[in-house]
C-alpha cells in the first residue's frame, strides 16, 4: 500500500461565520485548506466530494466560531470517509481584519 497526500487548496466561498452582529447578517469570505493523508490500494477517496462537503457544511450550518466549524468537519470527514489516516483543516477571514488573516487550524 502507497501512503497519499491530498492537498485541496484556497477553496474560497461566502458564508456565515462569526459571533459579531454584522457577521451573523452578511455573508462573509472564507478560505479553506484542507490535507489528509491515506493508505492508497485500489481505494481512493474523492477529493471534489471532500471539497463540496466541506463548502455545503459552512454554507448550511453558520457557524459561529471558527473553531466549531473545524472540530465538525473534521469529525464528519474522519467518521464517514474511514480511509483517512490523517487530517488537518485551516479555515481563514481574510476580512474580518483590516490589516490580516485571522485562521484556525486543526491538525490530527
Amino acid at each position: 500500500m502507497n501512503l497519499m497526500q491530498v492537498e485541496i487548496e484556497n477553496l474560497e466561498f461566502e458564508c456565515i461565520i462569526g459571533i459579531l452582529d454584522f457577521e451573523r447578517k452578511t455573508p462573509q469570505k472564507v478560505i479553506v485548506n484542507l490535507s489528509f493523508s491515506y493508505h492508497f490500494d485500489n481505494n481512493y477517496i474523492d477529493y471534489a466530494k471532500i471539497a463540496s462537503i466541506v463548502k455545503k457544511m459552512m454554507i448550511q450550518n453558520q457557524y459561529q466560531l471558527i473553531e466549531d466549524a473545524v472540530l465538525k468537519i473534521s469529525a464528519f470527514l474522519k467518521e464517514n470517509f474511514s480511509l483517512i489516516e490523517t487530517l488537518d483543516i485551516k479555515i481563514s477571514k481574510p476580512s474580518i481584519l483590516p490589516d490580516c488573516t485571522v485562521s484556525v487550524a486543526y491538525i490530527s
